[in-house]
C-alpha cells in the first residue's frame, strides 16, 4: 500500500508484471475510488460543461461518456484530464470524473456536488472482462465502449461505464461505498484478479495514454501532448480557447512522442533525449514493457523530430539507443 493523491492505494497484489499480463490476457480489476466524482444536475449543467471543458458534449448524448480537458485560461495548459459520464434519461445528470488530487479544482471551475466519498469505483479491464462479469452481473457486462448505464446489482443502484485506462476493453462500476466489498468479492469469485497502481501505470504506458502530472499538467497543453482531437475549436467558448488558438497559429515548441529502446533496462521519467550530441527533449514516462520485453517511453521532443528517427536516452550517464515511434506501443 502507498499514499497516492491523499488516498492509501494498493501498489501491487501478486506483482506488477503478473497483474499486467493477466490484464492483457484475461481480466483484472482495479480499485480506482481515488478518482473524483463531481455530480452536476439541472437545466444549466450542459451549458456549464460546454463552456468550461474542451471537448464538445454536443457530439454525444445521454448514456454516453466523453474524454475532455480542463484548461488554465491564461496559458492553455491542462489543469486536469477528465471523463464525463452523461447519465441516460431525460433529466440532465453528469458525473465528472477528475484525477485524484484535482477534485476541488474541478468543483471550483464547474460547481456541482462532490460525491466521491459516497461511492467506490472498480475498473474491470481485459479481453475477458465482459464475459467474466456476465457470469453474475450481465446488465453491467452489456454496457458498450464509452456507453453509460444505470443498473441494479443485489438491490443496489450502480452506474456502469464502458471506459478504462489500460488499452483493453472493460467497464468501470461506481457502487455505493457500503456495497463495494461485496461487489469486490463477487468479482473475485468470477476469476477476476486484483491489480494495483504499478500495473495500471505500465498498462497505460503501453497503450500510450497520458498521466496527469507527467504528460499533462502545468505548462503542458493539449496540443503539445498530441491531443488536439480533445479540443473542439469550433465551440465559441471554453476555458483556455484563445491560448490554444494562439499556440496553434505559432506552432508548438515540443510535442509528445513515443520511444522504444533495446534491452530490458528502461528509460525513466526525467531522462534527457539526444539526437547525436544535441539534447532534443525529456522523457515524461518510461518503463519496461512486459508485453514487448524492452523499454518504452513517452517524451516531449523538439517538433522537428519525426517518427522513425534514431535517438539516445541518457539513463544515469549511460546512453540507451532508441527509435521514435507513434503510440500506442501495444
Amino acid at each position: 500500500m502507498v499514499p497516492f493523491g491523499g488516498w492509501e492505494m494498493p501498489l501491487e497484489y501478486s506483482g506488477t508484471i503478473d497483474e499486467h499480463l493477466a490484464c492483457r490476457s484475461g481480466a483484472v480489476m482495479f480499485d480506482v475510488s481515488h478518482l473524483g466524482t463531481v455530480r452536476l444536475t439541472g437545466p444549466e449543467a450542459f451549458d456549464t460543461l460546454q463552456t468550461t471543458l474542451t471537448n464538445d458534449l454536443g457530439k454525444i448524448g445521454p448514456g454516453r461518456a466523453q474524454y475532455t480537458h480542463l484548461l488554465d485560461d491564461a496559458d492553455g495548459s491542462v489543469l486536469d484530464d477528465i471523463i464525463v459520464w452523461w447519465h441516460p434519461g431525460d433529466e440532465p445528470v453528469f458525473d465528472v470524473m477528475p484525477n485524484a488530487s484535482n477534485t476541488s479544482r474541478v468543483t471550483d471551475a464547474i460547481g456541482g456536488t462532490d460525491i466521491t466519498g459516497n461511492r467506490a469505483v472498480i475498473a474491470v479491464q481485459g479481453p475477458d472482462a465482459s464475459d467474466r462479469v456476465a457470469t453474475f452481473f450481465p446488465e453491467a457486462a452489456a454496457v458498450g465502449r464509452f456507453r453509460v448505464a444505470r443498473c441494479t446489482w443485489g438491490g443496489v443502484p450502480v452506474m456502469v461505464a464502458g471506459t478504462g485506462y489500460t488499452g483493453e476493453p472493460g467497464i468501470e462500476i461506481a457502487v455505493p461505498a457500503e456495497a463495494a466489498g461485496s461487489l469486490w468479492e463477487s468479482l473475485t469469485g468470477a476469476q477476476i484478479q486484483p491489480a494495483g497502481l504499478g500495473a495500471r501505470d505500465t498498462l497505460r504506458l503501453e497503450a500510450g495514454l497520458p498521466l496527469h502530472g507527467q504528460e499533462l499538467g502545468p505548462g503542458i497543453t493539449s496540443l503539445q501532448a498530441g491531443l488536439a482531437w480533445v479540443v473542439a475549436f469550433d465551440k465559441p467558448e471554453f476555458r483556455g480557447r484563445q491560448a490554444l488558438i494562439d499556440q496553434r497559429e505559432r506552432g508548438v515548441h515540443r510535442r509528445m512522442r513515443g520511444i522504444t529502446t533495446s534491452g530490458r533496462r528502461p528509460p525513466r521519467t526525467g531522462c534527457a533525449v539526444f539526437a547525436g550530441d544535441t539534447e532534443i527533449g525529456t522523457v515524461s514516462s518510461g518503463n519496461f514493457s512486459p508485453v514487448l520485453g524492452h523499454g518504452i517511453a513517452l517524451a516531449f521532443l523538439d517538433p522537428s523530430i519525426a517518427i522513425g528517427d534514431e535517438v539516445e536516452v541518457d539513463v544515469r550517464g549511460s546512453r540507451l539507443a532508441g527509435v521514435v515511434v507513434a503510440p500506442p506501443f501495444v
